[in-house]
């Protein structure tokens, strides 16, 4: 809602309020059984006093429009064509609610709003700064020829033939021995793990993964009923010795991992641990779903291979995307498995979207097979370095009394234990009016409730240091007030 009442015109400001929710309602947008934002809500966005906001609801209340209790706030009950119609129209609200795919968590979904506001520092977002997305280069991509073709049309259901074998190429150089025919361009990581969810997993299966994991901020796999189990971690990544018994007892269908600077704790995977995992997997005939988004965001030592560079019994289905590293709007992912499983995925991605932009297909094919992908990972690294190393400096300056957290050796992330008692729920609502957006714990794990996701990725220097004197200044404030209590 971007409109606002005009100050200035001679109608009273409760009555322009009262004709642009009629107006909402009988344009369908407000349809009947849509739970209206409440009076504070309306005040803040409108930029008047609640009591306004009381007057024009109250008029609509009293024309029948909308209803109003104390418990479940204020609906639409009533629409002008309803009054004048004899049957009642549909109510949106119920086949909404009917829905067999789960809605974000209420925290992700606020989360997902507060982004694209003015003015908001963004300390947990997992993207890359638009000051480090390589913009002119793009533009300067599709203003030069090149000898890979150009389609605007649908490309065939595994993808663009070339990008396939640049993908291939890129991979034999970190270790992973596959072709063309078993690879599958996807729209990013997270279509990758729709399609496996919906293409080869039994409702009601188990999955076990680590925990706190991203995954749980998703519901791409509780949509199709399939039950996540988290296994413990440890500063080595997951802690194996407790698969085989996590496996029988839930009779687990695969096991999901991002060994490689995990999401959201930043942990990397050792050596050994990836050892005694691919050991441990295979003995127990468990697949492994290996998603390596954050693979090449090293700062001093390259990580170990990926599992599947060691999976002699194609054990593993191997995810890799461009949008941690070269452009989250491309949209542009990749699955390595065994050629069955591609085709499978194959086709039900052409049943949902009759394949990734060819567009962006063909830009990242351009960006591998030039060389400019390796060029822009360089400075993607130096900078997320230089980006870790201002934040580790201004946690050890502002959060030493508050919370501990481990130095991450890639990706975007720090995982930040509060030591402090604090409501995060008033953390976040506080720190979200003075502009700053956090990604709480509890996101990743309900029981991670005194963590943060701290992103050094997206916002930019002045706003992380600002970002963070601010918070650290915000929970010592609260943790106060909780010790007074």
């Amino acid at each position: 809602m971007d409109w606002k009442p005009d100050l200035s015109s001679e109608t009273p400001l409760y009555s322009q309020i009262k004709d642009f929710i009629k107006n909402k309602i009988s344009l369908g947008e407000w349809a009947v059984g849509t739970k209206i934002p409440s009076q504070r809500a309306l005040a803040e966005r409108f930029d008047v006093n609640r009591s306004t906001v009381v007057t024009a609801l109250s008029d609509l209340i009293a024309e029948g429009l909308l209803e109003g209790n104390t418990k479940g706030g204020t609906r639409v009950i009533n629409n002008s064509w309803n009054l004048l119609a004899a049957s009642p129209p549909p109510d949106w609200s119920s086949y909404v609610q009917a829905g067999t795919y789960y809605p974000n968590q209420p925290a992700i979904q606020h989360i997902n709003r507060a982004e694209f506001q003015d003015g908001i520092i963004r300390l947990g977002t997992g993207e890359l700064s638009p000051d480090l997305l390589p913009s002119v280069q793009m533009k300067q991509i599709f203003e030069e020829s090149s000898v890979n073709p150009f389609t605007i049309g649908y490309e065939e259901p595994k993808g663009n033939p070339y990008l396939r074998e640049q993908i291939a190429a890129y991979l034999h150089g970190i270790g992973v021995q596959t072709s063309p025919s078993n690879i599958l361009i996807v729209s990013g990581s997270l279509q990758a793990l729709q399609l496996i969810s919906i293409g080869l997993l039994q409702r009601g299966s188990s999955i076990l993964l680590e925990k706190p994991s991203y995954l749980y901020s998703i519901h791409v796999f509780q949509s199709s009923a399939i039950k996540l189990v988290g296994l413990p971690m440890d500063e080595e990544g997951i802690q194996t010795n407790q698969i085989s018994r996590y496996k029988e007892g839930y009779n687990a269908s695969l096991l999901y991992t991002i060994p490689t600077f995990h999401n959201p704790t930043g942990t990397l995977m050792s050596e050994p641990r990836r050892q005694e995992l691919m050991r441990i997997c295979a003995d127990e005939g468990l697949p492994i779903i290996e998603d390596d988004a954050y693979r090449e965001l090293w700062f001093e030592i390259p990580p170990p291979l990926p599992l599947k560079a060691r999976d002699p019994n194609a054990l593993v289905l191997y995810l890799g995307s461009l949008s941690k590293t070269l452009s989250p709007g491309l949209r542009i992912g990749w699955v390595v498995a065994p050629e069955p499983v591609i085709e499978r995925l194959a086709d039900i991605k052409m049943q949902n979207d009759y394949g990734s932009s060819s567009i962006s297909q063909w830009a990242a094919a351009e960006w591998l097979g030039r060389g400019l992908y390796q060029e822009h990972l360089v400075y993607v690294r130096e900078q997320l370095k230089r980006r870790r190393d201002f934040t580790v400096q201004l946690l050890k300056t502002n959060f030493m009394e508050i919370a501990t957290w481990s130095v991450p050796a890639g990706g975007f992330y720090i995982w930040a234990r509060l030591t402090v008692d604090v409501s995060m729920q008033m953390l976040f609502e506080r720190a979200l009016k003075a502009g700053i957006l956090l990604n709480p714990g509890s996101i990743y794990d309900r029981n991670a409730g005194n963590y943060l996701r701290i992103s050094y990725a997206y916002a930019k220097l002045h706003e992380l240091e600002w970002g963070i004197v601010h918070l650290a200044e915000m929970i010592k404030e609260l943790a106060m007030v909780s010790k007074n209590k």
